[in-house]
């Protein structure tokens, strides 16, 4: 504490890590759009997915690297109460900003339903289909598009009522174990944290291996695929970018669990747990919008 009553504020020294982040989500970007690229043109032997897997090992190694840092740090005693509020507000900004990233594909998904497939079918003072598609006939899901011949509509597409519910159930089982490790935290109990914490891992990797059970009936039983129209696009990018959100949120409870093993964390300072459990909460919100939006309506 300095004499004039405000706190010192620690800098960090300069650091390559950002720019191995950056690194890491390009090199999946790019794995990732060629793969797509590829499924819908219909090649069979490529090495996009091997692109995208070491962009994911760049960004969970940096992950690592930077995690071990900012938590030596902190049991260094660099941090103060001033720069602890700072954390709270930058975890709140960054869950505001995926807020928006998956508002943005929501308003999406609302434009095609409500605007842009009525007006392919003529309907509204924007209708085009009477010149271009005159059978086309609007509905949703778009199980058969304007131009069939390219884009082939979906045989049928995922019932909500299946797999897309016990995945919601386990979500939702999930926000209330890492509650209950929250409050096992508060309540000094390592014990019940450690079990709670362990059983959220477990319920979202239980999540992300019925997710790949749902996507290979889409694709090889449903014609459920990228190429499918647009609702095969939405629906992959909806479901897609939250199976993702899900990974990275169990990367990060990962981290809270090997720290509770090692006997981090203390009912009054454990800041780093919390701003995990807040991204778990967000992403089953996430998934409930989805589970209404995309699979029951």
């Amino acid at each position: 504490m300095s004499t004039d009553g405000y706190q010192t504020y620690y800098v960090p020294e300069k650091s390559r890590l950002p720019i191995f982040m950056a690194i890491g989500l390009a090199v999946t970007v790019i794995g990732a759009g060629t793969m797509m690229n590829d499924l819908t043109a219909g090649v069979e032997d490529s090495s996009a997915h091997w692109v995208m897997f070491t962009g994911f090992i760049i960004i969970a190694a940096t992950l690592y690297t930077w995690f071990a840092k900012v938590i030596a740090e902190n049991h260094s005693g660099l941090y103060s109460g001033q720069l602890n509020r700072s954390f709270v507000w930058g975890m709140g900004w960054f869950i505001f900003s995926e807020v928006m990233f998956f508002a943005a594909f929501f308003g999406a998904l609302y434009y095609v339903r409500n605007l842009a497939v009525p007006w392919l079918a003529g309907e509204g003072d924007k209708g085009i289909s009477a010149m271009l598609w005159p059978e086309f006939q609007a509905a949703w899901p778009l199980m058969e598009t304007p131009d069939a011949t390219q884009f082939a509509g979906p045989k049928e597409v995922i019932h909500p009522w299946g797999l897309p519910l016990v995945n919601t159930i386990l979500l939702l089982s999930s926000s209330v174990t890492v509650h209950l490790a929250h409050t096992a935290l508060k309540a000094g109990n390592r014990a019940r944290l450690k079990m709670w914490l362990a059983i959220t891992i477990v319920l979202g990797l239980a999540f992300l291996g019925f997710q790949i059970e749902e996507y290979a009936e889409a694709y090889n039983e449903l014609g459920l695929t990228l190429k499918s129209g647009i609702y095969g696009s939405t629906f992959f990018m909806l479901t897609g970018f939250h199976g993702a959100h899900v990974t990275i949120g169990a990367f990060m409870l990962t981290v809270m669990l090997l720290r509770a093993f090692k006997g981090h964390f203390t009912p009054q300072e454990h800041f780093g747990f919390e701003a995990a459990s807040w991204y778990w909460h967000f992403v089953d919100v996430v998934w409930v919008g989805l589970f209404i939006f995309v699979y029951i309506m």
